[in-house]
């Protein structure tokens, strides 16, 4: 499922619109006109589509991509970062349950290295910021023994 805000939605929707018309794809000065958008918000718009793979911007042009995807509208991309950092929490979540010992121990550098290169590839701040979420849901413990530090697995 792929999350976008509302403009991306209204900007989405009327390349759906005039696609029949501009089958060459989408002139940006059609959608300006039409939306009312400054042209720098709207070919930012248009690039986070694209990067979303929803659409193709090339040459001032857009035109919809072959994929077909469910999309979710949010208001603000902030609400865009929250949803895909639940979801990276969960991942990351789900991660840790398979990396701990038998005393669900993980090193504090194992699970962070996994987190960082592994299949999540999650950043540096974001990695930071999942682990202090999962601590302050309690399900994540951190523990310093003699040997090096350590979160514990609640569960």
């Amino acid at each position: 499922m792929i999350t976008i805000t509302r403009n991306e939605e209204v900007v989405l929707n009327q390349i759906k619109i005039y696609s029949m018309e501009y089958p060459q794809g989408v002139p940006v000065n059609v959608l300006r006109k039409e939306l009312g958008f400054h042209e720098y918000d709207l070919v930012q718009i248009l690039e986070e589509l694209q990067d979303k793979d929803l659409i193709v911007f090339k040459d001032n042009k857009a035109t919809l991509s072959d994929s077909e995807k469910e999309i979710n509208t949010v208001n603000s991309k902030k609400d865009v970062e929250e949803l895909e950092l639940d979801r990276k929490e969960k991942a990351a979540y789900e991660l840790i349950k398979e990396l701990v010992d038998d005393k669900n121990l993980i090193s504090k550098y194992t699970l962070e290295g996994h987190l960082l290169y592994g299949d999540l590839e999650i950043s540096n701040f974001r990695m930071y910021h999942i682990i202090l979420s999962l601590q302050n849901k309690g399900l994540l413990k951190s523990i310093v023994k003699d040997d090096g530090e350590y979160y514990f697995l609640v569960e």
